[in-house]
């Protein structure tokens, strides 16, 4: 048994029935035109996103509601299409590519300065380097 989805349109029909609302009145109280309310009425339109933003304001629910109807009778559409599942068929998954083993090289230079910080801070009793203070030097 296929699974039947509500469309955009039919929600907004049994929702404009319930508040006894016609399309005219809905265009009024949304800013959305008459003729694009009939059209996602009669399935001939597609919802958009900012239509979406104003059914959800005006029936308090959210955008993502109406989007969700319409992604759904989107991908119901799409099942039913015989030329795109052919497509489909054709098309195999992706697969990773094998690891590569890390290069072994040879180490990076260490700067030399760096190695001789280290050296100093390996003797006992070495004190840290301090570098210049800004400043230092200066007669006043």
């Amino acid at each position: 048994m296929p699974k039947t989805t509500q469309t955009p349109g039919s929600v907004l029909l049994s929702l404009m029935d319930e508040y006894q609302l016609n399309p005219y009145t809905l265009s009024r109280e949304i800013s959305l035109s008459h003729s694009a309310i009939r059209q996602i009425i009669s399935g001939k339109s597609k919802l958009s996103v900012p239509a979406a933003l104003r059914l959800a304001k005006f029936f308090d629910k959210t955008p993502a509601y109406w989007l969700d109807l319409q992604r759904d009778t989107d991908l119901g559409e799409a099942e039913k299409d015989k030329e795109l599942i052919a497509v489909l068929k054709g098309i195999s998954r992706v697969k990773k590519p094998a690891a590569k083993p890390k290069a072994q090289g040879k180490p990076a230079k260490k700067d030399a300065l760096s190695e001789k910080r280290k050296d100093a801070a390996k003797v006992p009793g070495a004190k840290p380097a301090r570098g210049r203070r800004p400043g230092a030097g200066k007669k006043k």
